[in-house]
């Protein structure tokens, strides 16, 4: 705090300004209607007053951003484990059936005594405190660095695992794509995925989050006999009646390096630099 002579100092210069102002606004508002000097004073008197007015209106408004982008990602979560209402209020949906957890990648183990629903995990990829930087040769996502520690979602019936709700993104053509995969209590077979955060091109790439071709995942298997990653898109209609069906889901029709960059993605967060140890953990501890 400004002690007393400070006080003074600081009201010695308010002056000062005040009148300095009142005269040059007295001389602008002199001058005539048409002068140079006063059209580029009105100019920049509106500017000055407008970006004052953006500038509260976007601290009072980031409350509500805030709330409005947490209350986002909570629909999405709700809707890859089939549990989205309308009707129902989407944080009560969310706080009754959804139980989040922080899991490091690297163990596969739950991250206690961490405030789960402050961490952000996209921050934390670009965190050179947070994140581990990805060897090109193992880089498949195309992401460059990820997060040590990774956000999960259960639904739970009592102390039963139902379903297991993943982060995974990686690059398409034109965007990363962030989205979630939903697992059953198993970690091997899919119930759904979305992506919620994509800028792929429309109608081709941009069908990532057609429900109908999100439709397709239901049922699909992650891994093979050998515990590898298999679940990936074809170019084309996957035959259902051919052995090996169960690890392909329908490409986007001319949508090549989309399709690419989704199966990548998804064969990278369920390999050994995602979350395979973590799943290997769930199916034998619970």
């Amino acid at each position: 705090m400004p002690n007393e002579s400070q006080k003074s100092e600081l009201n010695e210069k308010y002056k000062v300004f005040r009148e300095k102002f009142i005269v040059y606004r007295d001389k602008i508002l002199a001058l005539h209607n048409d002068s140079l000097e006063k059209t580029v004073a009105v100019a920049l008197s509106i500017c000055f007053v407008c970006a004052i007015l953006v500038s509260l209106s976007a601290v009072a408004l980031r409350p509500i951003q805030a709330h409005n982008k947490a209350l986002d990602m909570k629909r999405n979560i709700l809707d890859v484990a089939g549990l989205l209402d309308e009707d129902v209020d989407i944080d009560s949906a969310f706080s009754e059936k959804i139980e989040a957890k922080i899991v490091d990648l690297a163990t596969g183990d739950y991250v206690e005594g961490m405030d789960v629903a402050a961490y952000d995990q996209r921050k934390a990829a670009k965190d050179p405190s947070q994140n581990i930087v990805i060897p090109s040769d193992q880089d498949m996502a195309s992401i460059k660095t990820k997060a040590k520690l990774a956000k999960v979602y259960l639904v739970k019936s009592g102390e039963a695992i139902q379903s297991i709700i993943l982060p995974v993104h990686g690059y398409g053509l034109w965007s990363t794509m962030y989205g979630f995969l939903s697992l059953d209590a198993d970690g091997k077979t899919v119930q759904s995925i979305n992506f919620y955060d994509q800028a792929e091109t429309p109608g081709l790439g941009g069908e990532v989050v057609n429900p109908n071709w999100r439709a397709l995942w239901k049922g699909k298997k992650v891994y093979a006999e050998s515990g590898e990653p298999a679940l990936g898109l074809i170019k084309g209609v996957v035959d259902t009646s051919r052995p090996g069906s169960e690890f392909q889901v329908d490409g986007l029709a001319g949508a090549t390096l989309t399709s690419t960059g989704v199966t990548n993605l998804v064969r990278y967060w369920m390999g050994v630099e995602g979350f395979a140890t973590y799943l290997i953990k769930v199916r034998t501890e619970g």
